[in-house]
């Protein structure tokens, strides 16, 4: 899309009242045209066809068919970059959970239910992800098994000499957002169940969404896969997610590592934050640690990366041709912070190179 031009955006929600509250919201940058509203799913699809947006807004719970539905219309039909707007129940995260795996770029939760009064609450992050929305790589978003795209497989440049690391590996830390639930269930069920280190992930997600993605990545993994909570230990074998809404970090109790959770302030407006979990562990166990940046927009855990690199961590970066999102992984390669550059699909495996250097 060319940078001149605005965003072409393409609103659909039953409720005329929410189409144009969204629409104020999103108007207020001019970068972004609303150049449609649709109020349910046949409307949404007819719509799409006739004005050809850039990003869908796209209401879970509408009548007839619900937003998922309409969804994989969208993406057998007219792929589209789709921006979910979900409410914040237990049947809303399981089903925007399912929505990522059919291709949706990300979501956005509304504050109070279908009817959100107080829509303005998430009005920067709306205006954020339909920008990034625009900008993302929709194959990327849409594609969850990698080992099969073979068409995908391009050769990616060879990493520089590895530096020489003294630090045995403790933990496995792993940072992502835009695009990251798809991709973290390419790595996570790739490691085998004998892995031998904690692994410990942030997502961005908000609160109630993260049980719920740790069960679906439980269900795929030979790991097992959990919501943090404060006071858990911190095990091999076991990859811990940050809860939604909640920071995540590493305390050691006597010999002994656990998680942390706290609500102090979000850090580059996200919370959990990389940064955050990314710095703490730099204090307790030092740079006896492999991160790993997926795909993400914004620059969180460019920080926590920098500290954890100068204490020597081994730093993996996802390459630009698999994110959805290159933000994340392209700040911290420009910094000069990686010493792997991997698609996607060869992530686990370098993980597992990076266990012996």
């Amino acid at each position: 899309m060319s940078q001149n031009r605005k965003i072409r955006v393409l609103i659909v929600d039953d409720s005329a009242f929410m189409r144009k509250v969204i629409g104020d919201i999103l108007t207020v940058d001019q970068n972004i045209e609303i150049v449609g509203r649709a109020r349910n799913g046949e409307d949404a699809l007819a719509r799409l066809r006739e004005l050809s947006p850039d990003v869908v807004t796209l209401d879970m719970e509408m009548p007839g068919k619900n937003g998922l539905d309409v969804l994989r219309e969208i993406m057998a039909i007219k792929p589209v970059s789709v921006l979910m707007v979900s409410s914040l129940t237990k049947d809303g995260a399981n089903i925007t959970m399912q929505a990522l795996d059919a291709g949706a770029v990300d979501f956005v939760t509304k504050p109070s239910g279908t009817i959100s009064l107080d829509m303005d609450k998430v009005g920067n992050e709306l205006r954020e992800k339909v920008i990034a929305a625009s900008r993302a790589s929709l194959h990327n978003a849409s594609s969850t098994r990698w080992g099969e795209a073979e068409a995908l497989k391009t050769p990616i440049a060879a990493p520089a000499a590895r530096r020489d690391i003294r630090h045995k590996p403790e933990l496995l830390v792993i940072a992502a957002s835009t695009g990251g639930p798809n991709a973290l269930q390419e790595v996570i069920p790739a490691l085998r169940a004998e892995f031998p280190l904690p692994v410990l992930i942030v997502q961005h997600m908000p609160p109630g969404f993260t049980s719920s993605f740790a069960l679906r990545l439980n269900e795929r993994s030979a790991l097992t896969v959990l919501e943090g909570c404060d006071g858990m230990p911190i095990r091999k074998g076991v990859a811990v997610i940050a809860p939604g809404g909640y920071h995540l970090i590493v305390e050691k109790k006597g010999m002994e590592l656990i998680c942390r959770v706290t609500d102090t302030p979000p850090v580059r407006s996200v919370r959990p934050a990389a940064d955050v979990l990314f710095k703490s562990v730099a204090d307790v166990v030092g740079g006896s640690v492999i991160a790993v940046v997926l795909t993400g927009m914004g620059k969180d855990g460019l920080d926590g990366t920098k500290l954890l690199r100068s204490r020597g961590a081994y730093v993996i970066a996802e390459a630009k041709e698999t994110c959805v999102i290159f933000g994340m992984p392209g700040s911290v390669i420009e910094a000069g912070l990686v010493d792997e550059v991997l698609p996607l699909y060869s992530i686990a495996a370098g993980v597992e190179r990076a266990l012996k250097v």
